[in-house]
């Protein structure tokens, strides 16, 4: 094979590469990788150490959708399943953001948050903007829009 074509195929493979994860992100998708083991493996240890007011970063599969919090600040909630298996309820305050529209079991939703531990896994809150600028911005991306 002539070097030509060697660097034909090269550049090929990264535009299928490049082409592939942006189409992951148009979807609203994370690409596998270090980031989302490293966020499943930190949420491991903050589980196991019972770690709370931790600013976590992550990804996962809807399990299951819960009704509303209604009491105090309303927030929609919702369970998720790592990739490891630890599941997480996330609590997104609608009275600060907006509600993830059309969320479905099965959904991919990458979130970003404040971890507080419990039995169950764990909770994910402060998905949103801090009003009063005491928290780093927060999130929850569900097909390609963002919430916060």
């Amino acid at each position: 094979m002539s070097s030509g074509h060697v660097i034909s195929l090269k550049r090929l493979a990264v535009t299928v590469v490049i082409v592939g994860l942006a189409g992951l992100a148009a979807c609203g998708g994370t690409p596998p990788g270090r980031d989302e083991e490293s966020g499943d493996a930190i949420l491991a240890k903050a589980h196991a150490d019972r770690a709370t007011d931790l600013e976590v970063e992550g990804a996962g599969l809807v399990v299951r959708l819960l009704s509303d919090d209604e009491e105090g600040s309303r927030h929609q909630r919702f369970i998720l399943r790592l990739q490891s298996g630890q599941t997480l309820l996330i609590a997104h305050n609608i009275d600060v953001a907006p509600r993830a529209e059309g969320l479905r079991v099965g959904d991919t939703i990458a979130f970003r948050g404040v971890y507080e531990w419990s039995q169950q896994g764990g909770t994910v809150h402060w998905t949103h903007r801090d009003p009063e600028g005491e928290h780093a911005p927060g999130w929850i991306r569900h097909r390609g829009v963002q919430y916060d």
